[in-house]
C-alpha cells in the first residue's frame, strides 16, 4: 500500500519547477527536472495501419510500449510527445481521432541511480520490472500520470498541468 505523506509546503504556494532539483533518494542520486515543451497528441483507432499513416510513424504494437515517441495506452489508444514544432497531421474523413493536447500536460524527468526509488515512493506498480520501451498509465499517490522507461534509471513521467506542481513537489519532497 503507498503512504500519501504530506507536502512541506501550502498548497497555494506549489508551483511547478523550472530548474532541475537534485539530490538523494535512499543514498542514490537522483534528479528531478522539467521536460522542454513538446507536442503532444492523444491518438486513437482502431486500425492502427490507418492511424500510423496518418501522423507518419510507425506505432508500438504492443500496449504499455513506447517507440519514436509514442506510447500504446490501450488497444485503440496511442499517446505521441513529439519535438516542438511538429505539425499536427490533419485527419478528417478519416477514421481516427488526433488531438492536440498539448496545453493540457507537462512532463518531468526523474533520472539517475535513485530515480525508481523516487517514484516507487508513490506509484503502486513494480516499476523495478520496467525496461526501456516501457510505458504505463498508472497513478502516483491519488494522481493520474504516465510513466516510460526511456534508459536504465531515466524515466520521463507525463501528467496533466493542473496536477504538475503538486506532483513536482510530491516527488521533490522525497528527494534529499
Amino acid at each position: 500500500m503507498v503512504d500519501i505523506a504530506p507536502l512541506k509546503v501550502a498548497a497555494i504556494d506549489l508551483a511547478t519547477g523550472t530548474a532541475p532539483h537534485a539530490g538523494h533518494v535512499d543514498g542514490l542520486a537522483v534528479t528531478l527536472a522539467p521536460t522542454a515543451p513538446l507536442v503532444r497528441l492523444s491518438l486513437r483507432a482502431r486500425d492502427s495501419g490507418l492511424l500510423a499513416a496518418a501522423i507518419g510513424r510507425a506505432l508500438p504494437d504492443h500496449i504499455g510500449t513506447h517507440a519514436d515517441g509514442v506510447t500504446r495506452l490501450g488497444p485503440d489508444e496511442w499517446y505521441a510527445l513529439l519535438p516542438m514544432g511538429t505539425p499536427v497531421p490533419d485527419a478528417a474523413g478519416q477514421l481516427c481521432s488526433i488531438a492536440d493536447v498539448s496545453a493540457r500536460a507537462v512532463g518531468f524527468t526523474v533520472m539517475g541511480p535513485g530515480a525508481l526509488a523516487a517514484l516507487m515512493r508513490g506509484c503502486p506498480l513494480d516499476l523495478a520490472k520496467f525496461t526501456p520501451g516501457r510505458a504505463t498509465r498508472t497513478l502516483f499517490e491519488t494522481v493520474e500520470v504516465q510513466i516510460w522507461m526511456l534508459a536504465p534509471g531515466e524515466y520521463h513521467v507525463e501528467v496533466w498541468r493542473s496536477f504538475a506542481p503538486w506532483l513536482w513537489h510530491s516527488i521533490a519532497n522525497g528527494i534529499v
